[in-house]
């Protein structure tokens, strides 16, 4: 084989050195990323932020980025037409910008990886705003890549394909109005927090735990086990209550006695009541009163608080609250009414 072959105005020999510089290139590369990849593991793991995210960067050089860029940078020492050199330099331009782009993917991931993992606390919320957060800043770090990109390819006026593009966005925006609504409604949801993942909420008469709080939709996992699914756009339009957020429950019940009770016992009635309340932990009591005269029953109505928004713990301390009451009417003498109707007869003599 005759080294000085010429090919394209190169000969093999020319070829040849600027593959083997291509190569020490790429190789010098890759070992001066694994180093600061071993030297920012170190750093970045007794807590600082800005050397965690070049570390993890990191992990994301692609090799045959790092060859291409060398090739486009040694291929300067060939003999090109304009042309060709041209594009070279686009090549060259495109592939840091390709590589800087999963740098960025890589670094924006790990963040949020890091944030919503910090704390236990307030979980949900984490990670509905950093999945939101990631989104646009992914698509923002695409979208000005690509631009950059595109500009510097020769004859690409970025200009122009930026308004084109602005004239396309408007008939796409227009056709796809349900679809945007529900977009910024999501990023609103983000935003606001009425509700985040984990969060038990009531939309109507349905109900259940947030799974997932997507671009378009809101899912649900229903207490039967189904997944109930919303469009977000519904979802803010309607009335939502959100039990994970309530500190405490409120409690309000009612009793009914015979009216044959005597007005000693019924006097008795709601301080026994409070006594009962204020003897049970996680409970606050607020009130007890003899209401009213039913067409049936004395009314007692009873308000108090239990100390947490766990419906377990509200059953319990309510069974515990029957059950005192039960055995207190059994121990002296006193019935809960039903509906009963009394008829009297008046024989007249006449």
């Amino acid at each position: 084989m005759n080294w000085e072959t010429e090919f394209w105005g190169n000969t093999l020999l020319e070829y040849g050195y600027t593959l083997g510089a291509t190569l020490l290139f790429t190789a010098g590369v890759l070992a001066i990323t694994s180093f600061f990849r071993w030297r920012l593991k170190s750093i970045g793991d007794n807590g600082r932020l800005p050397f965690f995210l070049a570390w993890k960067a990191l992990h994301s050089t692609k090799w045959w980025l790092v060859f291409l860029i060398g090739f486009t940078f040694t291929s300067a020492w060939l003999t090109l037409s304009p042309e060709v050199s041209q594009w070279m330099q686009a090549l060259f331009f495109s592939g840091v910008i390709i590589q800087l782009l999963f740098w960025g993917n890589r670094a924006l991931l790990s963040w949020g990886e890091r944030y919503s993992g910090e704390s236990s606390e307030a979980i949900g919320a984490r990670v509905t705003t950093v999945k939101m957060f990631l989104f646009l800043g992914r698509i923002a770090l695409l979208s000005l890549g690509l631009l950059v990109i595109l500009d510097s390819l020769p004859g690409v006026q970025i200009t122009a394909l930026i308004a084109s593009l602005g004239i396309g966005g408007i008939a796409v925006a227009l056709a796809m109005q349900n679809i945007l609504s529900d977009i910024f409604a999501s990023l609103t949801i983000t935003l606001d927090r009425p509700f985040v993942i984990g969060d038990f909420i009531i939309v109507g008469d349905l109900l259940g735990v947030v799974e997932k709080i997507g671009i378009k939709t809101t899912r649900l996992r229903s207490l039967s086990g189904e997944q109930l699914i919303f469009s977000n756009n519904d979802l803010l339009n309607s009335r939502i209550r959100n039990f994970k957020r309530m500190y405490e429950r409120r409690v309000a019940f009612e009793i009914g006695i015979t009216y044959e009770t005597g007005i000693d016992k019924i006097r008795e009635i709601p301080k026994r009541i409070q006594s009962i309340i204020e003897a049970l932990p996680d409970t606050r009591f607020d009130r007890a009163h003899f209401k009213q005269h039913g067409a049936h029953a004395l009314i007692f109505e009873t308000v108090y608080y239990v100390n947490g928004p766990d419906y377990n713990l509200y059953m319990d301390r309510q069974q515990a609250i029957n059950l005192a009451i039960h055995e207190y009417f059994e121990q002296n003498g006193i019935q809960f009414a039903y509906p009963t109707q009394t008829l009297y007869l008046n024989r007249s003599t006449g």
